[in-house]
């Protein structure tokens, strides 16, 4: 989210953008309640999987290798290991293929050749997850229910993530919905509103779903904090109390091992919070970082019981320490820093061998170490704004909002750009990016766009 994720953005911004296409219905001050169904409604509306529309395409999985299977990756740490090409020509990386889509800034998944997208039909006022053929971006087949969504920077915002055998998608208003990865066929869906008193989070939901295992693992806010449930049924396994009330928020629930414990940690309205994996026991949390207006970044795992947090709306960044002693984990800030030295708008930043990198608000690439030092910034004249990156060979693709994409060789020691080229024509380029099979996938506000980045297409 992921997306997620996600995401929206500087609000003040955003709103002049949109405001000059269709009048933005004000935000409402949201109550309990105010999302759950209206009193008498029927169970299709109560349950809108139950009005599911599988649609079959004339599209076929690619053969081609690699993957990127979820919300920043394989591994989740937004790098890839495909070989690319270090320039291009004048006119940028060959353009495979495009499709449009809905208003959204859903990324893509890929795997086994096929492409997961999470959409929303305007038309038919339906969430739709398609599954597009890596190949051409025909479509294999489509997933769609009822959801009646208004625009409101967007609507769909979150990757999927996909197994051996399921796709698990998170939908704007809280939907929840695992399919059989190949067919498209129904198998569970949850109702987050109407299932956990969960709320939806301004600009709507940005949360990528967490597959760890067998499971699948949401924040849901409200009546939990954190559920985990099974992934071939949907059956619910634990739930994590929610003392606090905390709310749901746009950042993607990451896993992480300190003193021989696997947890999971979450960015919740109130907080940070770390559950344990195997029963959803609190096993910490504080209330050092808060973002009042949208938490959207995921926390990033350092090693060695630090997490490092960074967000907008003036809230820099920070890291924390955990600490065990007598079986209990304490938590801890052991740096904090300002907006202007790194802080990080809209996307989540990457580790990469001891050194952070990530776009400041000021919409400069800027590379961090462990310790809170920054080491250096790209400069006035390489800003890239609300736009994703990632990260392959020690090369980074990173998109500006406008869909220009820039190639960089970046280290501790430096930034250094190597090709720059306009590889979309629209606006808000903002979706997480997706390497695989040496097939970069991007997008802007309404089109998706397949690159090679091997040079080995025409």
């Amino acid at each position: 989210m992921a997306l997620a994720l996600s995401l929206a953005g500087v609000g003040v911004i955003l709103f002049i953008a949109h405001s000059s296409r269709e009048p933005v219905t004000p935000l409402q001050k949201r109550q309990p309640g105010m999302d759950r169904p209206a009193a008498g409604a029927t169970a299709a509306e109560q349950n809108p999987f139950t009005l599911g529309k599988l649609v079959p395409g004339p599209g076929a999985p690619a053969t081609l290798a690699g993957a990127w299977p979820r919300f920043r990756g394989e591994n989740g740490d937004n790098i890839a290991t495909d070989r690319v090409v270090r320039a291009w020509s004048p006119a940028g990386p060959a353009k495979l293929w495009s499709v449009d889509l809905g208003e959204g800034y859903a990324g893509a998944a890929v795997r086994q050749g096929c492409v997961y997208v999470f959409d929303y039909d305007q038309t038919s006022k339906a969430d739709a997850l398609r599954c597009l053929s890596l190949a051409d971006g025909r479509e294999i087949w489509r997933f769609s229910y009822p959801v009646k969504i208004k625009r409101n920077h967007g609507m769909s915002r979150t990757v999927p993530t996909v197994t051996e055998r399921h796709v698990v998608a998170f939908g704007p208003k809280c939907h929840v919905v695992c399919l059989d990865a190949a067919t498209g066929r129904l198998c569970w869906g949850l109702d987050l509103i109407k299932d956990y008193n969960a709320e939806v989070p301004p600009w709507y939901a940005g949360q990528c779903p967490l597959v760890d295992g067998d499971r699948v693992i949401l924040g849901t806010g409200g009546d939990a904090l954190l559920i985990a449930v099974d992934l071939a049924t949907g059956q619910v396994l634990w739930k994590t109390p929610n003392p606090r009330d905390w709310k749901m928020t746009h950042s993607s629930v990451v896993p992480m091992e300190f003193a021989g414990q696997r947890m999971y940690v979450y960015c919740g309205s109130g907080g940070v919070a770390g559950v344990a994996a195997d029963d959803g026991r609190l096993l910490w949390e504080t209330d050092a970082w808060v973002i009042s207006i949208a938490a959207i970044p995921s926390p990033v795992p350092v090693g060695q019981g630090r997490i490092f947090l960074a967000g907008g709306y003036n809230a820099g960044s920070l890291m924390l320490q955990l600490t065990q002693a007598d079986n209990k984990i304490t938590v801890a800030p052991l740096f904090r820093l300002k907006p202007v030295e790194f802080g990080a708008a809209q996307q989540t930043p990457i580790l990469c061998q001891e050194y952070l990198y990530g776009v400041r608000p000021d919409g400069q690439l800027a590379c961090l170490d462990l310790h809170g030092k920054v080491l250096w910034a790209s400069g006035s004249a390489s800003r890239f704004g609300l736009g994703p990156f990632l990260m392959a060979q020690g090369l980074m693709f990173i998109m500006n909002d406008d869909g220009h994409l820039t190639l960089a060789e970046v280290s501790p020691s430096g930034y250094r750009s190597l090709a720059r080229a306009k590889v979309l024509n629209g606006h808000d380029s903002w979706a997480p990016l997706a390497l695989a099979g040496g097939r970069l996938l991007a997008r802007d506000l309404t089109h998706m766009v397949c690159l090679d980045v091997t040079g080995s297409a025409p």
